[in-house]
This record gives C-alpha cells, structure tokens and sequence, in this order.
C-alpha cells in the first residue's frame, strides 16, 4: 500500500531510532548545530505546531491590525489566526503551471494598509523568491516564508527559509514525527515556549505512519476519531515535545540523503503521469513526499471517483487542497471575496491529486503505482484504452 503522509520503513536501523525516541533527552544543541549548517545567519525555535511559529512572527513584527498578502491556494487553517491578531488576507490567485501565488498581482493588490506577505512553497516547489523580495523591497513589505512542505530544498544556492525576515515550519509534514513546527527567525528575537507533552493524540498521529494503521484509519477513522483528536490548540502558542523532536533529529539527516533520490523519482513520476494526460509542474526541484499534479481536463468531474478507485488498488492519494481558503464560507463572507478573482485557485482545487513519493521508494514503486492508474483511468473511460 502508498501512502502520502510520511510513513515509517520499518527496518531495524529505524525502529532501533524510534524507540529510543520515547526515552532519551534530546540534544538540542547538538542539532542546533547540525541545522545551523541550513540556516547559518538565523535562530532556530521548535514550536508544537507550524501555525505556533506563525503567530510568534505576527507578533515578533507587529502585524496586528495590519494586511498581508496571502496566497489563494492554501489551507483554512490560517482563518482563526486572522481573527485573532484582526489581520486583513489579501489573496493573490495560484499559478496554474506551479500552483504558487502569481507574482504579477503583488503590485497591483498592494495598499499603504499592506504590512507583509505569507510566501508559501506550495508542494515543495520554491516560488521565484527573487522576484518576490525585489517588489517587497519596493513596497516596504515583510516576507515570511512558509516551508511547511520544503524542508532541506534549495534555491540556487541558499535553503528556503533564508530568505525572507523569518519563515516557518510543519516537521511533521515531511517527516513521521507525530507533531512539530520550526521557527527560523533573527537571531535577537527572544523566544521562551513552554514545553508541551507527547499527547495521546499525538500518539494516534504516530501510529499513522506506519502503514497497517495507517489503512485502518483511512478506513474506519472518519466513524471512530473522537473531535480531540482533529482538535488544535490557537490561544497559546508552545514548544515541541521530546519525543518529536527526538524523531526529527534521529530522522533528518537521512530524509536529506534520500532528497536528491527522491527528486529524481519525483521526475521520473511527472514523466510517466504526463504520458497518461495528467499536467505537471514546471520546476525540478520537488522535494515533497506528495507529489501534485492536475487530472486530465477531459476527466476533471471523475476526479473523486478516480480517487477512490486508486485507493481500492492501494494507492491513496489525495485531494489537497479541494477546499482552500477562498472557498471557506466564512472567509468569503468576512472578507466579501470574489470568486472571479481566483480562476486558478478554484481549477486547481477541482483537479488536483497529490500521488505518494516517499523517501525509501524505489523506481519499481513508481512503476507499480503507474500501472494501478493505467487501469483505473480506463476503467473511467473505457473508449479510449491506456
């Protein structure tokens, strides 16, 4: 079975890391130093979740009662933390060929009222940073960087998250440690989090990376998880627990091994979709354990039964994000958006999948998985055989 979430290869070596997780203190400044390496002018924070460095940084820079250009194409996730510091999303549609925000409305949606910009890296594909830090300059506006999905990938030379004023993390996004955000931030911000518990919640969030349980959740977790579970706290923000960030300092270095690996899969992967009709990304530098593509055009209303399809075969996919956004009712009642405006966000949201691409596949992996869609494309549209 595939999976897109990070799942754990369960051999000796790594279920010798694992256990060894839930016992030993961590060495937070051995890997301090180790990521100082990826961040040499920053700070490095380890929060409980990603969302807990962005509200550090909305106040770290006075972003109350302020706008922030924001992508279109993004989870919903980000509408309490609005609320909360009374700021003002200004979206800027999605890129159809790279799902990132288009540069060319930076300008033109830019107001005196405009403090920053939330430049997210969708699917691990880095924005054309350059570009956006050149119009910030002009516009006086803070960048903030989210990472979430691109971890240890470069631009030119340099690691995203080095770009902007500070950017943010979700460790657990690429990496199976259960729960976990990173700050990079300046170096004269002075952060005190208190530390939180390795929670039976985040115990049920380990268990979904291995892939007998992670089956039994797609399965039966929709009837059976209680509302905790999805539940996340927004009114205090806190550091990681021991047991994460031992995961993630027993895990990173061999995440970054597998990166070029991975890549190279990724490519190949676009190579064998593009065949079958499915549009691609511009850019090689995909660095996610997701790997994002559009359905064909001629099957964009069979999109969900594809889906399904894929995962009686063992390959589960799936659809993030269907529902960005711009297409929460309340955000678009709060915010009195127009839909018109964000053509390709909505297009993406209607066709998007996102295929398994973990660190330990191998090409055979990806051959497998091609052949399980050969078979249920056709059996979506039997006429024209694949």
């Amino acid at each position: 079975m595939y999976f897109v979430h990070p799942q754990i290869n369960l051999n000796k070596k790594n279920f010798q890391k694992i256990f060894s997780s839930f016992f030993r203190t961590p060495d937070s400044k051995g890997l301090n130093k180790k990521l100082s390496s990826f961040f040499p002018e920053k700070q490095i924070v380890f929060t409980d979740m990603g969302r807990s460095a962005f509200q550090i940084i909305i106040e770290k820079m006075n972003l109350r009662n302020s706008q922030m250009l924001f992508p279109a194409y993004i989870c919903d996730i980000f509408l309490p933390i609005f609320k909360k510091y009374n700021i003002k999303p200004i979206f800027l549609d999605a890129d159809i060929k790279t799902f990132n925000l288009k540069i060319e409305e930076m300008e033109k949606k830019t107001s005196p009222q405009t403090k920053s910009i939330f430049v997210s890296h969708i699917y691990g594909l880095p924005n054309n940073i350059n570009k956006i830090l050149f119009i910030a300059k002009k516009h006086n506006l803070k960048v903030i960087e989210d990472c979430a999905h691109s971890f240890g990938i470069k631009k030119g030379k340099r690691y995203l998250g080095n770009f902007g004023e500070a950017s943010l993390f979700s460790l657990y996004k690429f990496l199976p440690v259960a729960r976990g955000g990173m700050l990079v931030c300046p170096k004269n911000w002075k952060i005190d989090l208190e530390e939180t518990s390795f929670s039976p919640r985040d115990f049920i969030s380990f268990l979904n990376h291995f892939p007998f349980w992670a089956f039994l959740f797609k399965k039966f977790g929709g009837f059976v998880s209680p509302k905790i579970i999805r539940k996340e706290k927004l009114s205090k923000t806190g550091g990681i627990n021991k047991v994460s960030l031992n995961l993630f300092s027993s895990l990173f270095e061999e995440h970054q091994k597998n990166l070029k690996k991975r890549i190279n899969l990724g490519l190949f992967f676009q190579k064998e979709l593009k065949n079958l009709g499915f549009e691609t990304r511009e850019g090689k530098e995909n660095g996610f354990c997701y790997l994002s593509v559009l359905m064909p055009k001629k099957l964009r209303e069979k999109r969900d039964d594809f889906i399904k399809g894929l995962r009686k075969e063992g390959v589960h996919c799936t659809r993030m994000w269907y529902s960005p956004i711009v297409l929460n009712p309340e955000a678009q009642k709060k915010y009195k958006l127009d839909l018109n405006e964000f053509p390709n966000t909505i297009e993406i949201s209607q066709r998007v999948i996102n295929f398994p691409l973990q660190d330990f596949f191998q090409k055979k992996d990806i051959k497998e998985m091609i052949g399980k869609i050969k078979k249920v494309l056709n059996s979506l549209d039997p006429v024209v055989k694949i």
